[in-house]
C-alpha cells in the first residue's frame, strides 16, 4: 500500500503496527512544515498510546499550539502533533476549531478505537474497503486498496449514472465495486467489536443557512469579506518549502495574485505557474501578462502540445483511479511538472470562489434551467449521450435530485445551486482531479478560496450582492476592483479553457478512436450500443456537436477498462 502511494510523499515512508495486533498504520511523507525527521509519521502522543497518519495541512496550528502548549508537551514543530494534541484535549470537536485540508486517522491503542476525519469540502481524499471477513482498510488513494487485492471490478451503477448524467461524484460510491469513499465533512469511529460508523461533522447548508439571509450593508459585508481574503492567504503562505501561485487570466486567480501582493507587498517574487496550449482562442496569456506587467513575479509559461496528450493522458489517468475532466486537467499536470523543475512544492490555486459568490453564468438563469443537471458552461448541445447505452445497464443509472430537494429547508433557488455544485457536483470531482494530479508530482496545492468561512459568508448573501448587472460574483468583484488592472477585472468568464473540443475531431481524432474502440472491446462492450457510438463519433469529428464531453466519457472508459488494462498482482502479506 505504501509503495502504490509513494508519488504522494517521496520524502519518507513509515509504518507503525499496534502492539495488539489490531491495527496498522502507514504513511508517505511530503515535508512541508518541519522538515526534520521528528516531523515523520507515523506520529505518536508522549505516552505512545495514540498513533496519527495525516495528509493535507492545518493552516491555523500555531494558533492552536498556542492553546494547547500548557496541556501538552510538544516534541515537534509540525502541524501533524498539533492535530494530535488537538484530538486529546477536545476529542471530535476539535474539528470544527480546524482551518485546513485533511484526511486523517488517530488509533488509540489503548481505547481499541480508530477516529478519522476529512475535510469540509473534501480537498484531501479518503477511500475505504470493509473486508467481508471484518475489518477496515483505508488509504488516500483507490490503488492503494487494490494492492491489498481488492478485486478491481468496476461499479456498474457508478459508471451508468456518470455515463447517463455526467456526475462524477456518487457520494460514499465509487467507480469501483467495494470502495467507498469517505464523504466531505464527515468522520468516522471503527472498533472490533462494533465495526464502522460513519457521520456529517460538517454542512455547509447547516452552518450558513439556518441563520437566515445577510442583512448588513454592502460595505459591512464588502469589510468581512476582504479581511477574510487576507486572512486566507497569510496562513496558507505558511509552509518551510517554497509556495507559488496558479495562474490565469480569469478573474479568480487575478485576484489571488492582488490578495498576495495586499499581504506581501509589491515586490512580492512568488513564482507564477500558467498553461496554455498555443490557440489563442482559448490562451489566456495577455491577461496573464497584464497582470504581471510590473510585478517582480517570475512568470513559468507551461505549454500542452497535441502530441502529448495520449502519452499524458494514459499517465494522468492512471494516477487518477478514476474518469477525470479532459484537457484542463492535462494542462494541470503541466503546470506542476513545471513545479517540480523550479523547486516549488506548494501552490496556491483559486477554485472555490465561483460556487461560493455564484460566479458561473447558469446562476443567473436559477429556477429556470434544468436544475438537476451538472451543464457544461457554454454549451448548448447535451453534455451527455444516454441514448448510446444499452437499456437494461442505463436502467442502472442512479436519479438526479433536483438541487432544491437537496436542501434540509426550503431556500432560493440560487443558494439550491451553489450548495448542489459545492457538496455535490464541481467541488467534488475539482477536488478530486487536483489532488491526483498535484500528488502525481509530489506537489501540494492549497485553495485558499475555499476556506470555510469565504463559502459560508457567500452563502448567506442575498442574490443581489451575488449577481448583479449580468455578472456573477457581485462584491469580489468590488474587491478586485482596487486590487487589479481594469482589463484583467472586466475580463470576460471564459469556461472552455483548452482546445479540447477541435483536437478530439483533429489532430488526437486517431487517437480518440482507438479509446473509444478500446471502450468497446473491454467491460464497457456490454454497457454501450456500439453502433450508436460509433454513428455519434462519426458525427461529432463531422463538427456537429460543440462539446466534448460525452466524447470524453468514452476515451475514459477505453482507458480505464480497456483490454490493456490489467489487474495488479494480489499481495497476500497485507492482506494479513
Amino acid at each position: 500500500m505504501i509503495k502504490a502511494q509513494s508519488h504522494r510523499g517521496p520524502d519518507a515512508e513509515g509504518a507503525y503496527k499496534s502492539p495488539s495486533g489490531l491495527a496498522g498504520l502507514g504513511h508517505n511523507r511530503l515535508s512541508i512544515i518541519d522538515l526534520s525527521d521528528a516531523g515523520r509519521q507515523p506520529m505518536s502522543d508522549p505516552s505512545g498510546r495514540y498513533w496519527i497518519v495525516f495528509n493535507g495541512e492545518i493552516y491555523n496550528y500555531l494558533e492552536l499550539r498556542a492553546e494547547l502548549i500548557t496541556d501538552y508537551s510538544f516534541r515537534t514543530k509540525s502541524d501533524t502533533e498539533v492535530l494530535l494534541a488537538a484530538y486529546l484535549k477536545w476529542g471530535e470537536a476539535c474539528l470544527d476549531r480546524l482551518i485546513g485540508m485533511f484526511a486523517f486517522v488517530i488509533w488509540d491503542e489503548a481505547g481499541r478505537k480508530a477516529f478519522g476525519a476529512r475535510d469540509r469540502f473534501g480537498v484531501k481524499p479518503l477511500h475505504f474497503h470493509e473486508p467481508p471477513g471484518g475489518g477496515l482498510i483505508l488509504a488516500s488513494e483507490i490503488k492503494a486498496l487494490h494492492a491489498t487485492g481488492v478485486a478491481r471490478s468496476p461499479d456498474e451503477a457508478t459508471w451508468a449514472t456518470y455515463l447517463a448524467s455526467g456526475m462524477y461524484d456518487h457520494g460514499t460510491r465509487t467507480f469501483w465495486q467495494g470502495i467507498q469513499r469517505l464523504p466531505p465533512g464527515a468522520c468516522f469511529t471503527w472498533t472490533p467489536e462494533r465495526g464502522l460508523s460513519v457521520r456529517c461533522w460538517y454542512d455547509v447548508a447547516e452552518r450558513a443557512l439556518n441563520s437566515g439571509l445577510d442583512t448588513r450593508s454592502d460595505d459591512q459585508v464588502a469589510d468581512e469579506l476582504l479581511g477574510l481574503l487576507e486572512e486566507t492567504i497569510r496562513l496558507r503562505f505558511r509552509s518551510d518549502v517554497p509556495v507559488g501561485i496558479c495562474l490565469s487570466g480569469g478573474l479568480d486567480s487575478s485576484l489571488l495574485l492582488g490578495l498576495v501582493h495586499r499581504v506581501q507587498g509589491k515586490d512580492s517574487t512568488v513564482k507564477t505557474f500558467t498553461f496554455y496550449c498555443g490557440d489563442p482562442n482559448y490562451d489566456e496569456l495577455p491577461w496573464v501578462e497584464q497582470m504581471l506587467a510590473e510585478t517582480k513575479h517570475p512568470a513559468c509559461f507551461c505549454r500542452l502540445d497535441a502530441t502529448e496528450v495520449p502519452e499524458l493522458a494514459a499517465r494522468v489517468q492512471a494516477s487518477q483511479d478514476e474518469p477525470f475532466g479532459g484537457l484542463p486537467t492535462l494542462g494541470m499536470a503541466k503546470v506542476h511538472e513545471r513545479a517540480v523543475a523550479e523547486g516549488v512544492t506548494v501552490l496556491l490555486d483559486g477554485n472555490g470562489l465561483d460556487e461560493g459568490w455564484a460566479g458561473y453564468e447558469y446562476y443567473q438563469r436559477a429556477g429556470s434551467i434544468d436544475a438537476s443537471q451538472a451543464p457544461v458552461q457554454g454549451s448548448r448541445d447535451p453534455s451527455t449521450r444516454p441514448g448510446c447505452l444499452n437499456p437494461d445497464f442505463a436502467a442502472l443509472s442512479q436519479p438526479l435530485p433536483s438541487p432544491i430537494s437537496l436542501l434540509p429547508s426550503p431556500i432560493s433557488p440560487l443558494q439550491a445551486l451553489q450548495y448542489r455544485d459545492l457538496r455535490y457536483a464541481k467541488i467534488p470531482r475539482a477536488m478530486r482531479f487536483a489532488d491526483r494530479v498535484s500528488m502525481m508530482f509530489s506537489r501540494e496545492l492549497r485553495e485558499p478560496f475555499l476556506d470555510h468561512r469565504i463559502i459560508e459568508l457567500g452563502l448567506r448573501q442575498p442574490v443581489e450582492r451575488k449577481v448583479r448587472n449580468g455578472q456573477g460574483k457581485y462584491l469580489p468583484r468590488q474587491i478586485a476592483a482596487s486590487l487589479l488592472p481594469r482589463g484583467v477585472r472586466e475580463a470576460p468568464k471564459r469556461p472552455l479553457q483548452t482546445p479540447q473540443r477541435e483536437w478530439l475531431r483533429g489532430p488526437l481524432q486517431p487517437w480518440a478512436n482507438d479509446c473509444i474502440e478500446s471502450a468497446l472491446e473491454g467491460p464497457a462492450a456490454h454497457w454501450l450500443d456500439a453502433a450508436r457510438v460509433r454513428a455519434e463519433w462519426t458525427r461529432y469529428c463531422s463538427g456537429a456537436s460543440d462539446n466534448s464531453f460525452y466524447i470524453w466519457q468514452w476515451l475514459s472508459a477505453g482507458m480505464l477498462l480497456g483490454p490493456e488494462r490489467r489487474a495488479p498482482a494480489r499481495l497476500e502479506a497485507l492482506i494479513k
